[in-house]
């Protein structure tokens, strides 16, 4: 899976009531969180972003509580993939489990700019961006999480393997 995006630059520490404000878990539709995507880390994100876009955090990114709502209404706002320097462990999960596509670096998260273009190779783990001209390598993702993200998800992923049994 290989994603190129226009950068949307976040700090440290984006909770998950940052990705999703709580006000809006009354809803499971991803059309509608995914308008209100980003709402309280920036207004005007989820009229701005773009189909394919990546987001790119810095440390501790999806900390907070766990709430599926979160990696659901980024994908939904039509984020191809989220780079981080690292990601909150329960964020992580539950990316894998929605189908969004995720990657840690921390010298290709603190180097992005708002606005460069990056391409993000998940099964390489080469992270390019082409503004500034560098490459930087991560860990590949593991076939097993390649299969989830294939799949859309866990849900789509454990209902083709019981269609197949």
């Amino acid at each position: 899976m290989k994603y190129t995006g226009k950068v949307w630059k976040f700090g440290d520490n984006i909770d998950t009531d940052a990705i999703i404000p709580a006000r809006y878990l009354n809803t499971s539709d991803p059309a509608e969180l995914a308008k209100h995507c980003m709402e309280d880390a920036d207004k005007g994100f989820a009229k701005s972003v773009s189909k394919g876009d990546i987001i790119v955090g810095g440390a501790n990114f999806g900390c907070g509580s766990s709430r599926e709502h979160a990696p659901v209404s980024i994908k939904a706002a039509g984020v191809s993939c989220v780079v981080a320097e690292f990601f909150a462990r329960i964020f992580y999960r539950n990316a894998f489990n929605m189908g969004l596509p995720i990657l840690e670096n921390a010298e290709a998260a603190r180097d992005a700019r708002n606005g460069d273009m990056l391409t993000v190779d998940l099964a390489t783990g080469t992270i390019e961006n082409k503004t500034q001209g560098k490459t930087y390598q991560s860990k590949p993702i593991p076939p097993f999480m390649m299969e989830l993200l294939n799949s859309g998800g866990l849900l789509e992923y454990t209902t083709a393997r019981m269609q197949k049994a």
